[in-house]
């Protein structure tokens, strides 16, 4: 998986998992500072929702919200680089291993192109 840069690091609550890798998060900034993002996991593409792709996509979907249940905490490292939708990319973190990686581990989503 490719590098993101320059990287910035919060603590995030999770408000909702939109699909396999994409996610709202309410990013803790410091200073009492909350902002609600929109954040695509950098370099991966977990299969769609909807479609041809729907039942792999809810696999992966569902793999997604058993380790970030709506309320839990994260971590975050992003960049400003955004995607083509205008979401931030972002690698994301449970107990200190990349969401990222896990799922292209686990087969629920390939290295984007």
């Amino acid at each position: 998986m490719k590098v993101m840069k320059p990287e910035y690091i919060y603590k995030a609550t999770v408000q909702r998992v939109v699909d396999g890798d994409t996610v709202d998060l309410l990013v803790d900034c410091g200073f009492n500072i909350m902002r609600k993002e929109r954040i695509r996991f950098y370099g991966v593409d977990a299969w769609e929702t909807r479609g041809e792709e729907r039942e792999e996509g809810l696999k992966a979907k569902e793999f997604v919200q058993n380790l970030l249940p709506v309320g839990s905490v994260c971590v975050v490292r992003t960049g400003k680089q955004q995607g083509k939708f205008g979401r931030y990319l972002g690698e994301i973190f449970v107990n200190d291993r990349s969401l990222n990686e896990m799922l292209l581990e686990e087969g629920h989503a390939e290295v984007y192109k």
